[in-house]
């Protein structure tokens, strides 16, 4: 196997070649320690405030794409053949300020100061694709952005009026748009890049037959695809850890195949990138999907990953279990698959054995049922689930015949409730049959009480949304339909 012991990216007009990367540095350290570019900030260190925005360029079927990312968690080996943006390249015609920062400006969208980069960045992204955005479009685009002294008014003011500025046509980065994409392709040599410093190994296989490769000469390695969550270890918990594996590149991994039948998901496809193929398939999860952390995260987390790190509070697993969703897992051996519910064996346990990887995640349309998803958390966006709840229920003349009720947040994997469906199963279509199905919960799980939510809490908001599926499809025809 042919192997190149350097990560080579764009930074703002130049390219840049490393070696000497370990396995747990962030883009982040790079840019303010390394780079002296010290626009972007560190506030949070851990994907939430936003300070740490940057745009990351790279190529997805031949055309270059550009999105937020939080550099704070952001691992600079997976950078191998990237454009990062940073404030500091930001430029309007004959060096005056951006469209952006004039409309921050003018409309009085800073105070100190601190969260204004950031701000800045997830606008300017915002802008480039969609250059008159509405008001819900602006606040789903700064979710995770966070503000403390101007407050969010003025800054969702300055996003709307950008476009009195300038167009995206004219923007420099546009105008570099084809020649930015002939760099990256000649990046892109299609090989194994292995970078070992002694002190940490960081490989990004060349595809994913060496990705199986990879597993199998080094079953203990760890697989990083968006980070979102294991760039906490480093930035909260200071763990490092060698091998890693670095699988956001592969191509293979963010195929999207969507049919009147099914959804296939490569593992390696992010939340953003999936977002339409959801929203067409299952409308009920168009809503649920923008509450799943903030744009920056959407953009660098994988479905796959939320459902490879076997947490007990992800987003997705309950939802995609209630579907009836089965995964593809892979290795040098080949594949195998099995139903999601059963990937999930006990806490920090997953059905997953050594050389392993998770390759695609499947789900049936179900056509002509009553669906449901529900996240209760402390803040309506950006935030954990404290319970987490999906329902797929079939009705036919006004009885119901199957039913398959997913949560998360209730035990120590996500979980279906099956006490619950089955006194569910066979009972008129009502809100009393969906009442007593949520009285059977306890039978189900023993939550537990922590910071999110306490135990007593988590059971009454859980049954409570039986209630509101029933009036959320209320209106329903008997026979049964999909409902958003």
């Amino acid at each position: 196997m042919q192997t190149r012991s350097e990560i080579r990216f764009l930074l703002n007009e130049r390219q840049v070649s490393l070696s000497d990367v370990e396995s747990d540095s962030t883009l982040l350290d790079f840019l303010r320690i390394d780079q002296r570019l010290t626009g972007t900030k560190e506030g949070c260190a851990e994907g939430d405030c936003g300070a740490c925005t940057v745009l990351v360029g790279r190529l997805h079927g031949g055309e270059l794409r550009y999105e937020t990312v939080n550099a704070c968690i952001r691992f600079l080996a997976s950078l191998d053949g990237c454009h990062v943006v940073t404030i500091e390249h930001l430029r309007g015609p004959k060096g005056a300020l951006h469209p952006v920062q004039r409309a921050m400006v003018d409309f009085h969208g800073s105070q100190c100061g601190f969260c204004t980069p950031g701000f800045v960045m997830s606008l300017y992204a915002l802008w480039m694709q969609t250059p008159r955005p509405s008001v819900e479009q602006v606040e789903t685009t700064v979710q995770g952005n966070l503000c403390r002294c101007t407050g969010y008014e003025p800054i969702v003011r300055a996003a709307m009026s950008v476009s009195d500025y300038g167009t995206p046509t004219g923007d420099f980065l546009e105008d570099l748009r084809d020649t930015t994409a002939r760099r990256l392709t000649a990046l892109r040599d299609g090989v194994r890049v292995d970078l070992d410093t002694g002190n940490s190994r960081s490989i990004l296989p060349a595809d994913a037959a060496d990705l199986a490769a990879v597993l199998a000469e080094v079953p203990d390695a760890t697989i990083i695809a968006g980070a979102t969550d294991v760039g906490l270890w480093v930035t909260k918990f200071l763990r490092r850890f060698s091998p890693a594996v670095f699988i956001g590149h592969l191509d293979e991994l963010k195929e999207i195949v969507l049919t009147e039948d099914t959804l296939v998901l490569g593992a390696g496809v992010t939340y953003s990138e999936a977002q339409d193929a959801i929203s067409e398939a299952f409308p009920h999860l168009s809503a649920f999907w923008d509450r799943i952390a903030g744009w920056q995260v959407r953009n660098m987390g994988t479905v796959g990953g939320n459902i490879a790190n076997g947490s007990p509070i992800g987003d997705t697993p309950p939802v995609l279990i209630a579907l009836g969703a089965e995964i593809t897992l892979r290795s040098r051996d080949g594949q195998r698959r099995l139903p999601l519910e059963d990937y999930f064996v006990d806490y920090g346990k997953q059905d997953l054995r050594p050389g392993e990887f998770l390759e695609s995640i499947r789900v049936p349309r179900n056509a002509g049922k009553l669906h449901g998803a529900y996240k209760i958390s402390k803040r309506r966006d950006e935030d954990i689930s404290s319970a987490c709840v999906g329902f797929n229920i079939s009705v036919e003349d006004g009885v119901v015949t199957s039913a398959r009720i997913a949560f998360g947040g209730m035990a120590a994997t996500p979980k279906r409730a099956f006490n619950a469906e089955a006194a569910l199963v066979g009972q008129p279509w009502c809100e009393a049959s969906l009442q007593h199905a949520a009285s059977r919960l306890p039978e189900d799980f023993t939550p537990i009480t922590d910071m999110r939510a306490s135990a007593d809490y988590r059971m009454k908001v859980a049954q409570n949304l039986f209630r509101r599926f029933y009036r959320d499809n209320v209106s329903a025809p008997v026979s049964g339909r999909k409902t958003a």
